[in-house]
């Protein structure tokens, strides 16, 4: 069903109210692992750098400081290993979100177009291709449809699953991509957390031998520097296609505030705060990933990012009931796409005191 004559679909966490009530009603209070959202304090050096340029009144730059643009390059080269960005090809975006709902529209996109996104994937990237009025394809093996796309979005470490894609199988599909002109775009918001498996860009030279043309990577700092309510992500690769998003997000003020700009600055600096994040929920995750597996549960990947995806074997709704009478929330599996009606997501992102709940809760 389709609201507004938008022709977009309803958005998936509305058909979540019956549950969260139940589980809101649990005697111990709800415990809600149903969204990606951060619950640790922002750093304190990214609060101080946010409040430090407040009193600047002018329009920022669309393009970002220099600052915020260089610091970007250092961090994607010291964390992951990536050469060859050129700071000029740096956009930063309000969040990933509103670009990866805009971005096939951005790049040209047209009617009659297809996207092809993961078989299980972050509902936003079908909103993109449909806003674009293309058509979407699920397909985790683009190298065997019979019609080059003109979009291809690859999410590695994967949301919902955790799933991650070695270098091997990226540079695959850059191979295939580029020899018939397709786009490639990498979501790799979760690059960070790698658990039992090490994430790596599809900008990393052993995946695109050092060049980036036709490539782009996204990055967000909601989930590394607890930065969801600052929406602070950015976008990268190939220099042509970065100078288009550029030039069309300036005519759209699609700018990101000076304040978040310098927050970023701070955040894409500090190496410490990023791993003293990642220690808490690598802490969370053993808890979970424990008490899902003692009690029925089998989980499937999840070798990195900032979920569980787990079955008992059911209908993703019966396990969404199930653990909603234990004061859980959790997202069903059929958010992602038709493959996930047996798994649910469960989400890293609640405090100490909540997951330590959820392990008590089942077991009883």
């Amino acid at each position: 069903m389709n609201r507004g004559g938008t022709g977009l679909p309803d958005f998936p966490w509305d058909s979540l109210a019956e549950p969260t009530a139940r589980a809101k009603s649990h005697p111990g209070g709800l415990v809600d692992l149903s969204v990606g959202t951060p619950v640790d304090p922002v750093p304190d050096s990214i609060r101080a750098a946010l409040a430090s340029v407040s009193e600047i009144p002018g329009y920022p730059t669309t393009h970002g400081t220099p600052e915020l643009r260089a610091a970007a390059v250092g961090a994607l080269s010291r964390r992951h290993g990536i050469t060859g960005v050129d700071p000029v090809a740096v956009l930063p975006t309000i969040g990933s979100k509103e670009l990866v709902a805009w971005l096939p529209r951005l790049l040209g996109t047209e009617p009659g177009d297809t996207v092809v996104i993961p078989e299980l994937a972050y509902p936003t990237y079908e909103v993109g291709a449909l806003l674009a009025g293309a058509g979407v394809l699920r397909s985790d093996n683009p190298r065997s449809l019979a019609e080059p796309p003109a979009l291809l979005w690859l999410n590695s470490p994967s949301n919902p699953t955790g799933r991650v894609l070695g270098a091997q199988a990226l540079r695959e599909i850059v191979e295939w991509a580029r020899e018939r002109d397709v786009i490639v775009v990498s979501d790799e918001c979760y690059l960070a957390l790698g658990w039992d498996a090490d994430p790596v860009s599809i900008l990393h030279p052993s995946v695109c031998g050092g060049r980036h043309d036709n490539l782009l990577a996204v990055h967000s700092l909601s989930k590394s520097a607890n930065l969801a309510s600052y929406r602070a992500g950015f976008v990268t690769g190939d220099p042509e296609l970065v100078a288009g998003l550029l030039a069309v997000r300036k005519h759209a003020g699609m700018i990101v505030p000076r304040p978040v700009q310098e927050a970023m600055t701070a955040a894409l600096a500090d190496d410490a705060a990023l791993e003293t994040q990642r220690e808490r929920y690598a802490r969370r995750r053993l808890v979970l990933q424990k008490a899902l597996q003692d009690n029925g549960f089998r989980i499937d990947h999840s070798e990195a990012g900032l979920y569980l995806w787990a079955t008992r074997g059911e209908d993703a709704w019966q396990t969404v009931q199930w653990l909603s009478e234990r004061g859980i929330l959790v997202a069903p599996g059929t958010f992602y796409g038709p493959a996930g009606g047996s798994h649910v997501r469960v989400a890293l992102t609640a405090t100490d005191e909540r997951i330590e709940a959820a392990a008590e809760r089942l077991s009883q």
